[in-house]
This record gives C-alpha cells, structure tokens and sequence, in this order.
C-alpha cells in the first residue's frame, strides 16, 4: 500500500508518525500502542521496559566522544484526544487515522490527526533507530494517559532513570522553548437524577458549530464554550420547557464543540421564537471566534420521562455559576495564570455530572481559591463536588545548563534568538522534576494547529526543521 507520508523529510519521522497512525491510541486505552513501542524495541535489540501502567523506557548507550556527557531524557506521551466531527463514520479504537496532506500540513479526515504528541514518538524512535547520529546516553519516557490525568507520569519510577537533561517535546510552536507550565486538576459537580411524569412533544435543542481546541493553549482565544452556551439558553427557556437530558463535549481539556439537551416543550411557539433570537445573539457575539455557531431545534416525535423541576433548576444553576476560561492573567507577562475549562457533560441513570479541567502556574490560586468556588457552589446548590488528579506545574528556573544549551543551538541554525517562555497548558516536566533529582528541563515541538479538534494539523517543514535542530542540541551536549 502507497504511503500518505512516503518521500516526506526526514524520512524516517514521517515513516514512524505513519505507522503509529494506524495504531488506536486514545486516552486509557494505550495497551496495543504500548505493545507495538515494546515489539519493536526487542526487534531492533533496544533495552526496553513496559511498566505495569504501560509507559515505555528505552534506553541507548552514548556514540563514541559521548560517554562522559550527561544523560538525556527524550520525552513525550503515546495517547491522543480522540474527537471527530458529527456524524463522521469513525471507530478510534479500531479504525486508523486517515491522513491526508493540504497545504504543506498533514491533516487527519475529519478527526484528530494524534501529532499531539504521536510527533514526539516519532522524532524519539527515529533518533534510536540511527546509527549515524552523535549523543549522549538517551533515556527515552513514552508515557500513558496523559491528556486524560498524566497517569503514566504520575505513576513511573523515577529510579530507573539517571538522566539530568529532560527534552520533553510536546510543545507546539517552533523557535519556542517553554521553560514552565500550569498545574492541575479536575472538578466534578454530580447531580443526582430524578423523574417526574412522562411527557411527549419531545425535541433536541443543540449548540453545534464552534470551533473548539486545546483548554490550555487556545483558553485565552475567547472561544465559546458550548455547554456553558446551553446553559444560557437553557436558564432563558426554563419557564417553557421540561429538561430529560443534557450531555455536552468529549474531553475534559477539550473546549467542547457541542452540546445537547432533550426537552419536552410547555409552548412551543415560545420556545422557536427564543432560539431564533438566541442565534442571532450567538452568531453576534462570537463572529470573530466561532462564526459557524448554530441553535437547533429538532422534533424528534418521542416520548420520556422529565427531570423533576428541582433537578433541572440545580444543572442550569451550576452550568452557569461555574466559572470559566481565563480566571487571572499575568500583570509581567502575556500569560494565562489560572482557568477553568466546564469541558463534559454526562447523564446515566443516577447522576448528571459536570466535569471541569482547573489549571493554575500558581497553586494556591487553584488549591485554595478556585477549588474552594467549586466547593462553596456545591454547598449552595446541594450537590456533591469532587476534587482529583492534581499534578503540579513547571516554576520557571533562572538558570539553566540545558536552556542555554538550546538557545545556542537554535541560534547557529537560525541566526536569531528564540522566544523562551512559560505557558498555560500543563506538561508533564512538573511530575519528572520531582521523582528525578536534579533534572534540568526544557520543552520544544513544531508548528502544531487546532490540537484536540478535528481542525488539528502540523506543518511538514517544521517538523524537518525541529528534527535538524533536536539532533544539534544533543550534538552540542558534552
């Protein structure tokens, strides 16, 4: 079968990125990617681990001229976030990423393409699977589930490794090395669920069409957020309308693209007239971020049970006393300090749950200040709040051997300084720095667009770029 990628430079990038696209990988479900990482090290005869949490360490020994230099760690995560557009035929736990190439980018078809972060095992696999390259000692970390909780980060032995330089490569920007990152955690609001009578005239109200992305990178974009849209028009038409069920997004640090509420109508006219209004409010307020937000209503001639007016009144009530985006920003620099992302909507039999992405570079602004708002409208509104999966942020250092060491490499390459900063998303730095003393980090990737939606793309010559300049990096560490 002819390669997507094939004749793409370097060839052994694309030719690994190609291969990993075929594999399912989706947050907590890495048990058949982790194998193929683990296979494929025994068969090119590199000393490998598969931890019980299904990370990946391999380890190659320095070239020659290298064995005195420090220990590298070459890092980045095997898992992706797996949207799709609406309606699109695609089943992530079997079926391969359909890659196509637009415009010097590669795209996926209608989903997530997986280049965060399938780009860092990429460029990590073809830097083993080389005899040709000059380095230092190299402990490669692939690790599991991180964009659902940094799992595979939290839970591996920091013992293993002996490295004292991290080059984690899961940024998305290139002439950028982040030096910092936020922390984290999640926030859950669970309601329990109540019926009264069965009701007919049942209808689908939906927000679609919003552009989504990153809870992290894109907070600061102003981008709707749908359930938090819903809840809006669900608080307008609460005098009008029964609610049987509301869901909304896929991924916690994914801005959700849409979101959905069955209801049963009191007076339908009411109701048609407020959502034409609500979509010429929406289509007004987002023109310049989501100018494809639409309002639907759609007859779906069933009948259900409606939630007791009690239940209705508590989801519309926290959807909308949740805070989110930007929460504070840096007074020095252009920097998101603390958000919250309101990213999924769920119902089952028992509870309507409300799931939050927090982050903060600060931790007492999301350990004793945003927590604490989260907790405080539980008690307000009579339901549970749940608290977990905390990992700690990335405080940026005023030296740094390993920054200065890029700095200079990116310099004889470009002939320019570049941009050094801390940002808003969370990395995994933060959890290695603590299990392993000493190590000195630094993060870098290329030109990456729309991570966590179907829009997500990165561009193929700042891939070859970034390569060249991550192997004169290691080049220059002696």
């Amino acid at each position: 079968m002819e390669r997507v990628l094939g004749g793409l430079k370097p060839e052994k990038v694309f030719y690994y990125f190609e291969e990993i696209s075929k594999i399912p990988r989706c947050s907590g479900y890495e048990k058949e990617i982790s194998d193929y990482l683990y296979n494929l090290s025994i068969s090119k005869g590199w000393e490998v681990i598969q931890d019980d949490y299904l990370n990946i360490i391999i380890k190659k020994p320095a070239t020659e001229g290298y064995e005195n230099a420090p220990v590298v760690m070459l890092q980045g995560h095997m898992d992706m976030v797996c949207e799709k557009n609406e309606g699109v035929q695609h089943d992530f736990s079997k079926d391969p990423i359909k890659l196509r190439i637009k415009e010097g980018c590669i795209y996926a078809t209608e989903t997530t393409l997986g280049a965060d972060n399938g780009i860092a095992v990429a460029y990590a696999l073809s830097i083993l699977d080389s005899d040709e390259l000059s380095h230092p000692a190299l402990e490669v970390l692939i690790t599991s589930d991180e964009e659902k909780g940094m799992t595979g980060a939290d839970k591996v032995d920091g013992s293993i490794f002996k490295a004292k330089y991290l080059l984690n490569l899961d940024s998305e920007e290139e002439g950028v090395f982040t030096c910092g990152c936020a922390g984290g955690c999640g926030i859950e609001f669970k309601i329990p669920v109540k019926y009264q009578e069965v009701r007919k005239n049942c209808c689908k109200l939906s927000v679609k069409g919003l552009s989504g992305g990153h809870s992290g990178t894109d907070i600061h974009k102003e981008k709707g957020n749908a359930n938090k849209i819903l809840g809006r028009i669900l608080y307008d038409l609460y005098d009008y309308i029964d609610l049987i069920n509301i869901t909304g997004g896929s991924k916690g640090n994914a801005i959700p693209r849409e979101a959905n509420a069955y209801i049963a109508m009191n007076d339908g006219e009411k109701v048609k007239d407020k959502v034409k209004l609500w979509n010429e409010i929406l289509k007004n307020e987002y023109m310049t971020t989501d100018s494809n937000i639409t309002v639907m209503l759609e007859n779906i001639n069933a009948e259900a049970e409606v939630l007791e007016r009690d239940v209705f009144k508590k989801v519309v009530s926290a959807i909308n006393l949740i805070p989110n985006g930007p929460l504070s920003r840096s007074t020095v620099i252009n920097l998101i300090i603390s958000s919250n992302n309101l990213g999924v909507i769920t119902q089952d039999e028992k509870y309507i749950t409300l799931h939050n992405q927090a982050r903060s570079s600060v931790k007492s602004l999301m350990t004793e200040d945003l927590t604490f708002v989260m907790e405080q409208i539980g008690e307000s509104l009579g339901i549970e709040c749940f608290i977990s999966g905390y990992y700690p942020g990335w405080e940026f250092k005023e030296k740094s051997e390993i920054r200065n060491i890029c700095i200079k490499s990116y310099k004889d390459i470009y002939g320019k300084e570049p941009k050094v900063e801390a940002i808003h998303a969370g990395l995994e730095c933060g959890l290695l720095m603590e299990k392993i003393q000493g190590l000195d980090a630094i993060s870098l990737g290329p030109d990456a667009f729309d991570a966590h939606s179907p829009n997500e793309h990165v561009d193929i010559k700042s891939v070859e770029n970034v390569y060249n300049l991550l192997i004169s990096i290691l080049e220059k560490i002696k």
